[in-house]
């Protein structure tokens, strides 16, 4: 199974599974978007395997392009890993202070953000299309983590996955006036005089508004794989039926 390990320490194991023809329906992740729950099962046991967890500690939540977050407690754990009824509902973040429980995120074209505090364990995972890139959910999760939970942002470490490149990510002027709108996304949108198009780089902008919370942006690391590109990536843009990849961090503690 191709993953991506981004780290793999005494402390923590973080990942993104990518597209892979050796396996089922490619690799696919998500019983949302499947021609077969089983095979996803399959997918996700193998993946808990590698991790040296099993599905059970997998916690899953039903995307919809929010800006909702959820606090993840042991009560939680199993939730939305073999079935989407049980997934936590309504939900683009999770984080939690909770060891041997691995958050996930799931994207295809999408920007998954990974992050960790080494001072005092804390993990999670956001999924910021560019809806949720707009709704500012990032930099939301990041204020909540900082004035709620009383996380100081220089110990925050984040890793964005895989995504869809500024080349690939054109939009029109509709979509364009939101990113203007924030005031600090300029340098990452170009118009293309041919296409009359805007293309955006979704990426820079959600590193930006971690930047903005006040995470050191050395602290900060891009994956610039583009998942429309990459025979490894799955891509919502140029097949509305495509699989998708699962974003992770566990904080393990044996």
């Amino acid at each position: 199974m191709k993953t991506k390990k981004y780290m793999n320490n005494e402390k923590f194991i973080t990942g993104m599974t990518m597209k892979d023809g050796a396996e089922l329906e490619n690799g696919n992740m998500a019983l949302h978007t499947c021609d077969a729950p089983e095979s996803i099962i399959v997918n996700r046991k193998k993946l808990a395997t590698s991790l040296n967890c099993t599905i059970d500690d997998f916690v899953c939540a039903n995307q919809t392009h929010s800006a909702n977050m959820h606090k993840v407690t042991l009560h939680d754990r199993g939730r939305g890993a073999d079935q989407l009824d049980t997934a936590i509902s309504d939900t683009d973040a999770l984080y939690t202070y909770e060891p041997n429980l691995l958050l996930c995120t799931f994207t295809a074209d999408c920007v998954p953000v990974i992050f960790y505090n080494e001072a005092d364990g804390l993990v999670g995972v956001i999924h910021s299309g560019w809806q949720g890139t707009v709704k500012e959910i990032t930099l939301k999760v990041f204020k909540h983590l900082i004035e709620v939970e009383q996380c100081n942002p220089t110990d925050l470490h984040i890793q964005i996955g895989a995504a869809l490149s500024q080349e690939k990510f054109e939009v029109d002027e509709d979509v364009y006036l939101k990113f203007k709108a924030f005031g600090y996304a300029d340098n990452f949108i170009y118009y293309n005089n041919q296409t009359n198009k805007y293309h955006i780089d979704n990426q820079q902008t959600v590193k930006k508004q971690c930047e903005i919370a006040g995470i050191p942006s050395e602290q900060i690391t891009i994956d610039q794989t583009c998942t429309f590109v990459s025979p490894d990536g799955f891509s919502h843009r140029e097949d509305n039926k495509s699989g998708r990849h699962l974003s992770y961090i566990m904080r393990k503690v044996h």
